[in-house]
């Protein structure tokens, strides 16, 4: 066979699927990260160490929140069970460090997808499933009505994130001096800006909502109108694994595309057992198995993601709807409610 015969034959083979050894695409996905959480049998999942909407500890100690849902969810597409998961709470200081040395297999805590963390940590950026920005909350006996007037005031925040530095950009453009006071905890921001220690707390426009909430008296305190950062939050993993990244990446996706179809967690079977004629409802709901077999996963993979969380917007409503934080879902909404939600589509 001459080279140029060989090269149009490894061609044909990659156009049709098969690999060297002949075998067919699904049976050469590898995923070191996959195959370690499936011989554990858990998912180590790194969290926040407690802030409402995004990962906290209810009285009975179950962990909850958006964050949390993204871990069952994935325990749920590769385990099978949605409460196989360990949550590792990780501060801000050590969230990236405990996800390099492989502590935990995912981080999913309230993290902004940033350059600097693509480009210098050796982390993947997966994809964003809750954007935001950086806000301020202050005392309404302040009289402050914009974050143009704390000239001078000391704002409490979180170590090792990048609200210092936006501050310091926010400060320089607007000619002003805002001071921080610095922790490692979110409960213990919380508690000092409780305590009189700092004049406010600032930073994503979430996890501010969320401070809000824990207040003693919630309605003593403001929101200021302006966002000061884009801060896109998301799922890092570690590089190299890119077919553990597909599976956190599409787990979103489906999360997304259950909500643009109309498919919760209620009414999931009872579409699933109608046997839609839809080829994008079929791949939704596990009824297309050789689709799934791509990432190694088995048929009912996405299926089993939506009976354990619901779609995206349930478990937004659940965390930070009106009967929670009361956080409009705002740029989180779908793209067709006017919002940045995209999911790829599953074709």
């Amino acid at each position: 066979m001459t080279s140029l015969r060989k090269l149009a034959y490894a061609a044909a083979l990659a156009v049709c699927g098969l690999g060297a050894a002949g075998l067919p695409a699904e049976a050469q996905v590898k995923s070191a990260t996959l195959d370690a959480v499936k011989k554990r049998g858990e998912l180590n999942c790194g969290v926040d160490t407690g802030i409402p909407g995004f990962a906290f500890q209810d009285s009975t100690g179950k962990w909850k929140g958006l964050d949390v849902a993204y871990c069952r969810a994935i325990a749920a597409a590769v385990l099978g069970d949605a409460e196989k998961v360990k949550y590792v709470g990780v501060t801000t200081k050590v969230r990236f460090t405990v996800l390099q040395s492989g502590e935990i297999d995912v981080l999913i805590r309230d993290s902004t997808l940033t350059f600097t963390r693509d480009t210098q940590l050796n982390l993947s950026p997966i994809a964003v499933n809750f954007y935001a920005g950086q806000a301020f909350m202050v005392k309404k006996s302040l009289k402050v009505a914009s974050a143009k007037e704390l000239n001078g005031a000391t704002i409490c925040m979180l170590t090792g994130a990048t609200l210092e530095l936006n501050i310091a950009d926010y400060g320089a453009a607007n000619g002003i001096k805002i001071n921080s006071l610095l922790f490692d905890k979110p409960e213990e921001a919380f508690a000092a800006a409780e305590a009189g220690r700092c004049d406010g707390y600032s930073d994503d426009s979430g996890s501010v909502a969320a401070a809000r909430s824990t207040m003693k008296t919630p309605d003593d305190w403001t929101i200021l109108p302006e966002i000061i950062s884009k801060e896109p939050l998301g799922i890092y993993a570690r590089e190299g694994d890119e077919k553990w990244g597909d599976i956190l990446k599409w787990t979103h996706m489906i999360l997304l595309t259950a909500e643009e179809m109309g498919v919760t967690k209620a009414n999931a079977d009872q579409i699933k057992a109608s046997k839609p004629a839809d080829p994008f409802m079929q791949r939704l709901l596990g009824l297309d198995e050789d689709f799934s077999k791509q990432l190694g996963l088995d048929g009912d993979w996405s299926y089993r993601i939506i009976k354990a969380v619901g779609n995206y917007g349930e478990i937004y409503d659940e965390y930070f709807g009106p009967k929670a934080l009361g956080l409009p879902r705002g740029t989180n909404n779908l793209w067709t409610k006017g919002g940045l939600q995209y999911a790829l589509p599953l074709r």
